[in-house]
């Protein structure tokens, strides 16, 4: 069954007929479902699918053959590339057909890593693009939400899980086509084909063990301010080397790195939080037993990615005048999430209590008072089971309306 998807509309906009859309995303994302949906009602549609051995030999073979293939096409107006970095060269040929006749195919892009693209210098086609970041699914993509919302079209949103089932198995879209007693094994094969297909066979790494040890460290740490030292020598490794296999986890979208709030009127850390992009894979990759036991274990770490999580995304897909931050002071003042937006600034502070207290947003109003020129008011999010005015400021909000 399909399921809506925010980036519909926006992928299909006139705006964007022009142009060649490049989808990326992490693996099981749900590019190439998004991709048939949205074209499911064209029937002259040429596919190369990048992830096929046998195809993908036969282009790095012969870099003629794509140009050979397009120049044949009769009556074909669209062109479908699926995990283009495996060919990164496919870019250069792209760019020829669309600066020859822009009109000539109406080209589709996706892919699940900018590592390989990077390292080969690949043409990102500039003022060609429209570049589209798809998501593991999103409670946005579910239901009505209050902070950041964004509209949704059509019927068939994804179901909405219990907050336990979030924490433990994640979002990733493949899960709603399944049987829960198949989730564990679904996300345990995941973080296995992420390791083979996006680290090993990409030669991305020199020692393998010591970025299998970093991969359940750094998910062990997923929502904890980074400290690239202590993983460094907890691992045997420099610290340049940490920060390299971080911005491994970014390029290949596994990771999300949450900087420190840069406006801020008092001494802060300038360390960023980093979050693994899905719970289930990082609960797979921590190598944590995926079961009930976690929520007993750790639910209040837990409830803060999956909320941290979640408005990240939110901003992503909103673009890029909305941004997460985080603060804390050399005092130890502390918000979770920091919300820019074009209009103001929005704090927000994530417990797992259902019955909050006034000691619970403190640092709320400490953030308001130090920044009361763009920032007036904020969020608690919680388990409480309606709204809660918990000062003239701070609303305390529910985990299934934020």
């Amino acid at each position: 069954m399909y399921y809506n998807r925010y980036l519909e509309d926006k992928i299909m906009a006139s705006k964007s007929q022009n142009k060649i859309k490049l989808l990326l995303g992490p693996r099981q994302s749900g590019k190439s479902t998004l991709l048939k949906h949205c074209l499911e009602s064209k029937n002259d549609v040429f596919m190369i699918n990048l992830q096929d051995r046998r195809e993908r030999i036969k282009y790095e073979r012969d870099n003629k053959v794509f140009l050979q293939e397009l120049e044949a096409l009769k009556g074909v107006r669209v062109v479908v590339i699926d995990e283009i970095q495996k060919v990164p060269v496919l870019f250069d040929d792209v760019q020829y057909f669309f600066d020859k006749d822009s009109k000539s195919f109406d080209f589709f892009l996706t892919g699940s890593s900018s590592r390989k693209l990077k390292v080969h210098s690949s043409n990102l086609l500039p003022g060609r693009t429209h570049i589209f970041r798809l998501t593991p699914v999103l409670q946005a993509e579910q239901r009505d939400v209050e902070i950041l919302p964004f509209p949704m079209r059509g019927s068939n949103l994804f179901p909405s899980r219990s907050l336990e089932d979030n924490l433990i198995y994640g979002n990733l879209p493949g899960l709603y086509g399944e049987e829960k007693e198949s989730w564990v094994e679904t996300i345990t094969a995941y973080t296995e084909l992420y390791i083979e297909n996006e680290i090993r066979k990409e030669n991305i790494v020199a020692n393998m063990s010591n970025f299998l040890m970093f991969l359940k460290l750094a998910a062990l740490e997923s929502g904890q301010t980074v400290n690239y030292s202590k993983l460094a020598g907890a691992i045997g490794i420099s610290v340049n080397t940490v920060k390299n296999y971080y911005q491994i986890l970014e390029d290949t979208y596994i990771g999300l790195r949450v900087p420190a709030f840069g406006r801020s009127r008092r001494k802060t850390l300038s360390a960023p939080r980093f979050l693994i992009c899905d719970l289930g894979m990082r609960n797979a990759l921590a190598e944590l037993p995926i079961n009930d036991s976690l929520i007993k274990l750790d639910a209040g770490h837990l409830f803060e990615q999956f909320v941290m999580i979640e408005i990240f995304y939110r901003c992503q897909y909103l673009g890029r005048t909305y941004k997460l931050s985080t603060w804390r002071t050399t005092t130890g003042a502390e918000v979770d999430a920091v919300i820019e937006t074009p209009e103001e600034v929005i704090p927000v502070e994530i417990k797992w209590t259902d019955s909050p207290q006034i000691q619970d947003i403190r640092h709320l109003e400490k953030f308001i008072e130090l920044h009361s020129d763009f920032a007036n008011h904020g969020y608690l999010v919680c388990r409480v089971d309606k709204p809660r005015k918990l000062s003239d400021r701070i609303i305390a909000i529910p985990w299934n309306r934020f």
